[in-house]
């Protein structure tokens, strides 16, 4: 399960450990700023917290990329010089994979992030017509009132007074420039990565389709073989985010699961379901096929057939039976979420034997 630490999680690691077959928790560093060294005290911490509680920590969600390195700009090689840096960091206390993502200027977007359900669940959602405003106003919309107090990981509300800069910034790069300088970003690291066992696991853009007039580079499976020719190597892998890749109806869950997972190049899967409610429009649901629009079955199976054997968590969930939590972070539907696709899990390798 992803925990956000003591300072800014309502979910104690002790309750994290309580739910069944979750082994590890996913963590970062929150409070460094985005292009510097990771320091090892604070790592040091923060496995110290984590194994404490007897879970491990293996996983880091996100090690975010500073914009110059995705602009291209002239701190370019100053931020890649220390992600380099931070990467050995991470592996000296037994780091296996890094969750990043290449998306300019937002994480992800949701134009609601506390959205009722006729069952009086809340949930994330998007509707396209809402973002046809501008970046900003979308962004005051999604902070203003239902975050619950916490802070969105890149959607910051300091960030707020530097949203046109960037927005122009990356305005006259296009998807090829974009593209240009991850290759040189992928490029600079991956041999550290190699020597020092580290897999980088890249997220998919979410949604996957182009906002506000900036670029996307990791769409669909074009986008992702892409990827992978910039440095063929089981270190320069993806996050396969289940619901992120289907939020495209163009996307085949199962089959890219098949493919880029039976290439090993899949070291982290997360795994969701969602609800379309037009072509474009959707709701994050609760994890059984049944109540969204793709066949959980079919991906669990998928990753099977794969022969997935790297680190996967059930993805966000409602706030359910009260629980006020942070948006798409709760615990509890998560935690049903997970004992879902444990069952799915174990039912499918006893069917197999």
């Amino acid at each position: 399960m992803r925990w956000f630490g003591a300072q800014d999680d309502p979910i104690p690691l002790e309750y994290i450990r309580q739910v069944p077959n979750v082994t590890h928790v996913i963590g970062a560093l929150f409070d460094v700023p985005v292009g510097e060294v990771w320091p090892m005290d604070k790592i040091i911490a923060l496995r110290d917290q984590i194994e404490g509680v007897g879970l491990k920590f293996e996983l880091v969600e996100s090690v975010n990329i500073h914009d110059d390195i995705k602009i291209g700009g002239p701190k370019r090689d100053w931020a890649i010089d220390n992600y380099i840096a931070t990467i050995k960091n991470l592996s000296a206390v037994g780091i296996k994979v890094i969750c990043y993502n290449f998306m300019p200027v937002f994480d992800w977007v949701r134009t609601q992030l506390r959205h009722r359900l006729p069952d009086g669940s809340y949930t994330m959602a998007y509707q396209d017509a809402l973002v046809q405003g501008t970046a900003q106003e979308t962004m005051e919309r999604m902070n203003a009132n239902n975050t619950g107090g916490h802070k969105l990981p890149g959607w910051e509300p300091e960030r707020l007074v530097h949203l046109q800069e960037l927005l122009e910034a990356y305005a006259p790069l296009g998807a090829e420039g974009l593209a240009e300088n991850f290759k040189y970003f992928i490029q600079a690291i991956m041999p550290t990565c190699e020597q020092y066992d580290v897999k980088m696991a890249m997220h998919p853009d979410d949604p996957p389709k182009a906002l506000f007039g900036l670029p996307r580079i990791a769409t669909d499976a074009q986008d992702l073989r892409r990827i992978e020719s910039f440095y063929d190597s089981p270190y320069n892998g993806f996050t396969l985010c289940t619901g992120s890749l289907g939020e495209n109806r163009a996307n085949d869950v199962p089959a890219l699961i098949r493919e880029f997972a039976g290439r090993d190049k899949v070291p982290f899967a997360q795994i969701r379901n969602i609800k379309f409610t037009s072509d474009v429009d959707f709701h994050e649901s609760a994890h059984p096929s049944a109540y969204g629009s793709l066949d959980m079955y079919e991906i669990m199976l998928a990753f099977y057939q794969a022969g997935f054997d790297g680190y996967a968590r059930s993805d966000h969930g409602r706030d359910i039976w009260g629980e006020h939590g942070r948006p798409g972070y709760g615990l509890y539907d998560r935690a049903l979420g997970t004992s879902y696709l444990s069952g799915l899990w174990e039912a499918i390798t006893k069917a197999n034997r």
